[in-house]
């Protein structure tokens, strides 16, 4: 086991426990420079993570990311785990809550420029963060586990940039306070969701990775009982989360093999009519919007479709049928 710890943490490389509380710790050292820097680094990231969002910018959100301001506290409430230092766990989680509110606050000002709500159902950058599942779960495990290990070994501290594109920390909080303004709770809900998700996971990751390195042996550390309990607490938290995703994830593996069936139903209900076609079947909770695009508005009886899908799906879902008559253009 010695012989795997110093593989992973070569006795060189391994950065001592009070270079990691100094550099997570903002109650620590400098604490002026440390908080006005995370401040101001916390609204800029907000700032450009809500503008991105707003603008379904990939590359202006991801810039937000890479600033990543909260992922500082969340390591620090991690190795106050480790360590057993209740002190720096209460003042890390303050300033993971303190940034939290700012962030939200700063989307409710934001949704002031949304001139039409519906617009949030069809952007990328809020879709993408309002319906998370396990695999959101297990990057943000992986995400913090290369952090942990990036701010306990010298040689890694050049990866920290490429790890805070992986995890999303402010932006999904930017679509909390946007949704929350338009009225839109359930994508705010699930924004928070993801949010609190990877919060969770980087801690566990983080626990992980600081206790691997031997921070909870260092003469400076506090009783084992305490850790211990503190772990108890984090990993039935951890639970509490990774329930509601997996339950997430199935309804969306479920949805999408509907969405499938009741297109390819669809299309061989619309195979008689010529220029009909199936564009898009869309989901409002277990109701499905069948999106049909025909010459003239003339459909088969709707009476044959539902016949066609009993068995198909279950009755508990809903399937609507939304015409369009397709428009015709002349190109000269």
């Amino acid at each position: 086991m010695a012989g795997v710890i110093g593989t992973l943490f070569p006795p060189t490389q391994r950065q001592p426990v009070d270079d990691v509380a100094e550099a997570l710790d903002l109650g620590r050292g400098d604490v002026v420079a440390k908080r006005t820097g995370f401040l101001i680094m916390l609204v800029l990231a907000g700032v450009i993570a809500i503008a991105g969002v707003l603008a379904d910018s990939t590359a202006t959100v991801i810039g937000a990311m890479i600033i990543a301001p909260l992922g500082t506290p969340i390591l620090g409430i991690a190795l106050g785990l480790v360590t057993g230092h209740l002190g720096l766990v209460l003042r890390s989680l303050a300033w993971v809550l303190a940034g939290l509110a700012i962030v939200v606050l700063l989307g409710l000002l934001f949704a002031i420029v949304v001139v039409d709500p519906a617009s949030l159902r069809t952007n990328s950058q809020v879709v993408g963060r309002t319906s998370p599942g396990l695999l959101d779960l297990l990057a943000a495990l992986a995400t913090g586990t290369a952090g942990a290990f990036a701010m306990s070994r010298r040689d890694l501290s050049a990866v920290l940039p490429g790890v805070a594109i992986s995890i999303s920390l402010v932006p999904p909080l930017g679509v909390v306070g946007v949704c929350v303004g338009e009225g839109a709770w359930d994508a705010a809900f699930g924004a928070f969701l993801l949010f609190l998700s990877n919060v969770v996971a980087l801690v566990i990751a983080g626990s992980i990775v600081f206790t691997i390195a031997g921070y909870a042996v260092e003469p400076s550390s506090r009783p084992t009982a305490r850790r211990r309990r503190a772990y108890a607490i984090v990993a039935g938290v951890g639970v509490l989360i990774a329930v509601p995703l997996a339950a997430n994830s199935i309804a969306s593996i479920a949805l999408s093999g509907w969405a499938a069936q009741i297109r390819d139903t669809g299309e061989a209900w619309l195979a008689a009519t010529p220029g009909a076609r199936i564009d898009d079947v869309r989901w409002t909770g277990l109701t499905a919007t069948v999106d049909v695009t025909t010459r003239d508005g003339e459909i088969p009886p709707t009476a044959e479709l539902a016949t066609a899908l009993d068995g198909v799906v279950p009755d508990a879902v809903s399937v609507v049928v939304d015409v369009r008559i397709a428009a015709e253009y002349e190109v000269r």
